[in-house]
């Protein structure tokens, strides 16, 4: 390997900056400090060393084929010429900048950890907040030779967000499923009590209390049932062509059945509207959004229900006049569980899973959903799905 060459020019324009500063009255001291650390600016920054082609039959590889060797790799791979990175992948390079080929380990990684490893030339660790304060990777180097050595970067931050998520979505189910179970079995057990002296009317109001819960159980495990059926289905886009427009027509009939005329108004332009879809699924998703509304929105004002094209796009919105939603809840509203305000939405009958089911389904069908809402006015929830193209 040629010997690296510093810029003796910079070198010069370092001391004669020096000078000037001492001339012009600044303190010996700093004038000299600012001199050290423009000098180790220098040195720290210095062209990358030119590695010499040899003989390859000698065991040893040219820098060339180094960089041939690791750059067709998916994991972000990096060799190192003592302290200095001499060649990176492009995998290494979008993770860390593509300014680091030839810096310094120690700038190029700026973390303690990862530093450690480099200088050690061997070993394996888990380092967090390499690429940014949440990131999480896992860093092994191996020596190549005397010289040489190899660097393997593995992210492991979608994992450690996965197991998160995990971890707190059988918590947070655990909790829900604990609470109508204990309320059950405390009925139950009184019911079942010899010695407990229950009248006619405070054992019909257990019993149906007992039922309450039930239902509600079970509605619970339907809900965490289908979102895991979505959630598996999710890669797979569905195929099926849905009249959007006459499913909206019949779910709008059979909830007005339910609610009365004028608690569920349904605005439709009349023009055809169809798109690749899931109908089943589709059906849960208008469904929720509408019993969302109906639930929290003022049972004095209707809810609109309305379907229309714009552009490429079949658009469909709910929208209720209750009391709003706070915007700094906006964000987690279709978090499994998550609810503005729990104890309404349990006497509400709520799961908390509805809008976490209807953003998978809408994530299945490739579209856009869309939760708009102000204190006092109400909320719309807005779902954009691809019409059907017509020469598909």
């Amino acid at each position: 390997m040629k010997g690296s060459s510093i810029s003796w020019t910079a070198v010069a324009i370092a001391v004669a900056a020096t000078l000037a500063l001492l001339l012009a009255g600044t303190n010996a001291w700093l004038a000299t400090g600012v001199l050290v650390v423009w000098l180790g600016t220098i040195w720290l920054g210095r062209p990358a060393p030119e590695i010499e082609y040899r003989n390859i039959e000698d065991g040893s590889l040219s820098r060339q084929a180094m960089v041939d060797l690791i750059e067709s790799f998916g994991l972000p791979l990096m060799i190192m010429d003592d302290q200095r990175i001499a060649s990176a992948n492009a995998a290494a390079r979008e993770a860390l900048g593509q300014h680091i080929v030839g810096q310094d380990a120690r700038v190029a990684l700026r973390h303690p950890e990862a530093i450690r490893l480099v200088s050690e030339r061997s070993g394996r660790a888990v380092v967090k907040g390499l690429t940014g304060p949440r990131s999480i990777w896992q860093v092994s180097v191996v020596p190549i030779d005397d010289r040489f050595s190899l660097v393997e970067l593995v992210n492991r931050t979608a994992e450690a967000d996965i197991s998160r998520a995990h971890t707190d979505f059988v918590a947070n189910a655990s909790h829900e499923l604990r609470t109508p179970l204990a309320s059950i079995i405390g009925y139950i057990e009184t019911l079942a009590d010899p010695d407990a002296k229950i009248d006619k009317a405070t054992a019909a109001r257990f019993h149906s209390t007992v039922l309450r819960e039930a239902k509600r159980l079970q509605t619970l495990v339907e809900d965490l049932m289908s979102l895991s059926r979505i959630e598996a289905e999710k890669h797979d886009a569905p195929r099926d062509d849905v009249a959007l427009d006459q499913l909206v027509q019949s779910i709008h009939s059979s909830m007005v059945a339910n609610v009365g005329e004028g608690r569920l108004d349904l605005q439709w332009s009349g023009d055809p509207i169809v798109v690749r879809g899931d109908r089943q699924q589709l059906d849960q998703l208008i469904r929720n959004l509408v019993d969302n509304a109906l639930k929290y929105g003022d049972p004095e004002k209707p809810v609109t229900l309305s379907v229309r094209c714009e552009r490429k796009n079949a658009i469909l919105e709910v929208r209720d006049r209750g009391e709003g939603i706070a915007a700094d809840h906006l964000p987690y509203l279709t978090r499994r569980f998550y609810r503005t305000d729990p104890g309404r939405s349990r006497a509400a009958g709520g799961t908390g899973l509805g809008l976490a089911i209807v953003k998978h389904i809408v994530e299945r069908h490739r579209g856009t959903l869309d939760i708009a809402s102000k204190v006092g006015e109400g909320t719309t929830v807005t779902v954009s799905l691809a019409l059907k193209d017509p020469e598909g």
